[in-house]
């Protein structure tokens, strides 16, 4: 970069200046990573890949702003910095987008149109028009790619200092080919594995769902007390009675010690069942004798595990009763709630129990937290399917000491990991029924019925491969989904299944060793609380089991940015802000330095207020760089007391900004930089700007530490104000700002406490001008000071420049304990 040649300007602004040293910064290559370092001299960051699903919100623009103040000081701090953005562009949201936006729903059955073409977007109210698997995967390759175009255009002005030569995807074809060579290795291993399961499943977006994506949300239902051979038992759904297998009393509960062991017939439909103990239950609600039913909810599986229960499925994974009647089932009755929803199956299960007398009372009213998908809008159910899954539960030890191993920012989200890793109920499932994602790399053999084999999978020859529309090896096209020839796996992996690869997909794991060696594992993953126990805990998971390491040394979590209502604002809330609107009025570095005010893990208010501050601050950094450059460079050194005494409580800002920085607290650092700005610009420059106009020894030393100190705060706000700094670095210094060296503490101090006594002083004359409604440059006729003789010496020595920033005709000094000051005006 070999700027320098501005001239300094006479009316500094902000205003263009994003759109200026964005493009400079381009085309210099300030942030591109070099890669020709050893890994000590690298520092490199697993940025998140955002969701592209519409627009950024003002979410986004808080996280990323803190990475890149890390990744600025890193840069400037002397390291080769490793930060790519990629983009993650696969998955549920990405569909709904497309289903949205085009007017168009998945039919997998479909073939494919060779005429295809990229339809206009959808009209109000058009209805939905069912296209093929391959049409919809190309509408959602094209208009992704579209909305990545704008999220790097809302990146770029925001200032992030990412390489954007290295951006990815992770559908991509490195992704693809990454994920899929993982998972084989993973079934090679045995860590990876298909089981036929209770699984969650939500009816509405037609997907089984992990444990990480469940959220509680209140849900109105009723309850019911059945009776169960003159035996109350409650249960909210009653439409599940076909389903029942047992009913269960804790083993202390006397009230039914003479009936666990023995059978009992539910109502209406007159199945045997068992009545059981287990601990589960609970005796304090309702009757004390549960309904086990295959499967109402996630304790209705565990019983049916420990306790050797059989299957007695009634939802299909349509949301409705299946067509058939379990076995031991009256087929009968059951075939009054056949295909019906589990509303108007629940309304006809409980007209029977009415007319059979086994209903006890009225249903009674409640709101209890039910298990949603995150993501939907319908309560899950649990169906039995064929899935994948990766081992985990049997981890959890290696788990749990990764964690103690990985440093966090702040420690305490440690907590959070470790919980959820002691609570996993169950292995990690990560197929999706779906369509835009990462395909199972797998066929099976059909036999002479048509029926695949399961157990013994048709491997690929070459990854990445769409079964779905590519032949396994050995096979042609005309044998796909005949007897005697192949299907291929249906589903897709979910994506946190792609996600949880971004350290070895960035690193290089596949196809760079040179840019893995150099680069992993990582130094640092920045992400959002809420997905510790997705992310965070899936790559470390899949690190573990690749390369038996962290993916990266140091987590920092961020906070949630919440509204006026202390509500979370995001895309999923309702409430998200597209930050283009705020950039527009308040510019980058205003944002920025909102952003950056956010400590790590602290969940932060939407403060247009602090953005105004902001600005103000950015434009003062302009105004006071054009003040300090107006005066000739010193030629000599730094010898006056107030001069010293300044650059060496400047040392010790740069001192804890720096161990702040390199901790990983980027608000720290921020609130150390500005109190001390806001003290050299309000306090310092007035004291010396008289001297600084002058001539001699003194002027020069003003001027030798006007600029010290202004080298040091321009490259101090470098990561928190990068349009500014880098506008004001130019106008007297060679090269970018971002790339100068960070500034080093020198040892200095303000050893005789010179700045403390001019503060006070100055404040007092200040305090009396605006209580007398004066200027602050009208006359001050005295200022007594009662002090002790060091103070005294202390303050005879910048005397001068006291009277001169204060207008001031006398200072009288008296003898006396503590210390105080009086003004006389006029």
């Amino acid at each position: 970069m070999t700027t320098h040649a501005h001239a300094v300007p006479q009316r500094p602004s902000l205003d263009g200046l994003e759109a200026k040293w964005a493009a400079e910064w381009v085309r210099v290559g300030v942030h591109r990573f070099a890669g020709d370092r050893p890994r000590a001299e690298v520092f490199s960051i697993d940025t998140p890949p955002p969701t592209v699903s519409g627009d950024l919100h003002v979410g986004h623009v808080f996280s990323y702003t803190h990475t890149d103040v890390v990744a600025r000081f890193q840069r400037m701090g002397g390291k080769d910095v490793f930060y790519p953005m990629g983009w993650d562009d696969n998955g549920l949201p990405t569909e709904r987008r497309v289903q949205n936006h085009y007017g168009v729903r998945c039919d997998p059955s479909l073939p494919f149109d060779p005429d295809f073409s990229i339809p206009p977007p959808a009209k109000p109210k058009q209805k939905p028009r069912s296209v093929s698997r391959r049409e919809f995967v190309a509408l959602c390759a094209e208009l992704t790619a579209r909305d990545e175009q704008v999220y790097e255009e809302t990146w770029r002005r925001l200032g992030l200092s990412v390489d954007w030569s290295r951006t990815y995807t992770t559908i991509g074809e490195r992704a693809r080919r990454l994920s899929q060579r993982s998972f084989l290795d993973l079934l090679a291993a045995g860590e990876a594995y298909q089981a036929e399961a209770p699984t969650l499943w939500d009816v509405g977006l037609r997907t089984a769902v992990a444990q990480a994506e469940l959220v509680d949300r209140d849900h109105a239902g009723a309850w019911h007390t059945l009776l169960f051979d003159g035996h109350p038992v409650q249960t909210t759904r009653p439409e599940l009675l076909p389903a029942c297998v047992a009913l269960i009393a804790h083993p202390s509960d006397d009230r039914y010690r003479d009936l666990v062991g023995t059978g009992i017939r539910t109502p209406v439909f007159g199945a045997e069942v068992p009545v059981l103990a287990h601990p589960a239950a609970d005796p304090a609600k309702g009757s004390g004798l549960v309904m086990c039913c295959t499967f109402g909810d996630l304790t209705d599986v565990q019983w049916w595990r420990e306790l050797g229960l059989p299957a007695r499925a009634v939802i299909g994974r349509d949301g409705r009763l299946l067509p058939e009647a379990p076995a031991g089932v009256d087929a009968d009755r059951y075939a009054e709630l056949a295909g019906a929803t589990a509303h108007t199956a629940r309304e006809r299960v409980v007209a029977m129990l009415r007319d059979a007398g086994a209903l006890v009372g009225e249903p009674r009213p409640v709101v209890r937290p039910v298990k949603f998908y995150e993501k939907g809008d319908k309560p899950l159910e649990i169906v039995s399917s064929r899935q994948w899954f990766i081992r985990s539960t049997a981890h959890r030890d290696e788990l749990l000491a990764r964690g103690r191993e990985l440093r966090w920012q702040p420690e305490h989200m440690r907590v959070r990991y470790e919980n959820w890793v002691a609570g996993l109920a169950g292995d990690w499932l990560i197929s999706r029924q779906r369509f835009f994602g990462v395909p199972f790399p797998l066929w099976y053999p059909l036999d002479a019925a048509g029926e695949p084999d399961h157990a013994n999978p048709i491997l690929p020859a070459s990854l990445p491969v769409d079964p779905a529309s590519d032949t396994p090896p050995g096979y042609t096209e005309d044998q796909r989904g005949v007897p005697g020839g192949f299907a291929a796996d249906p589903d897709v992996m979910d994506t946190w299944a792609t996600s949880s690869l971004t350290p070895q997909l960035v690193c290089g794991r596949d196809d760079d060793p040179d840019l893995y060696a150099r680069t992993y594992p990582m130094d640092l993953r920045p992400q959002a609380h809420e997905i510790i126990r997705t992310w965070l805990f899936s790559s470390v998971l899949r690190a573990g089991l690749d390369s038996g390491t962290l993916p990266w040394r140091t987590a920092v979590i961020s906070g949630w940015i919440l509204d006026p209502d202390r509500k979370k604002m995001g895309k999923s809330s309702g409430n998200g802000l597209s930050p283009t609107d705020l950039l527009d009025r308040f510019g980058a570095d205003a944002v920025r330095y909102w952003a950056a005010g956010g400590r790590p893990g602290t969940d932060t208010a939407f403060d247009e207020s602090t953005m105004r501050v902001g600005r103000r601050l950015a434009t003062k950094l302009l105004n006071a760089s054009r003040f300090v450059l107006g005066f000739p460079a010193g030629t000599g050194g730094v010898t006056e007391q107030v001069d010293l005494a300044v650059l060496g409580a400047l040392d010790a800002v740069v001192a804890e900004a720096t161990a702040a920085l390199a901790g990983f607290d980027h608000t720290e650092a921020l609130v150390r930089v500005e109190r001390f700005f806001w003290f050299w610009c309000d306090d310092y420059l007035e004291l010396v700007k008289d001297r600084a106009y002058g001539d001699g020894p003194g002027a020069d030393s003003a001027r030798s530490a006007l600029r010290a100190a202004l080298s040091r705060l321009q490259r101090l706000f470098a990561p928190y104000l990068p349009f500014a700094a880098e506008e004001c670095w130019s106008w007297w210094q060679a090269g970018s700002v971002h790339r100068a060296p960070w500034p080093t503490a020198t040892g200095g101090a303000d050893a005789l406490g010179v700045l403390p006594l001019v503060s006070l002083v100055l404040a007092q004359v200040r305090g009396a001008k605006s209580a007398a409604r004066l200027s602050q440059r009208a006359p001050v006729g005295a200022v007594d000071l009662t002090c002790l003789p060091w103070q005294e010496d202390v303050l005879r020595a910048v005397e001068a420049d006291l009277r001169a920033a204060g207008s001031i005709t006398a200072v009288r000094y008296r003898r006396g304990e503590g210390f105080e000051v009086a003004v006389t005006l006029g």
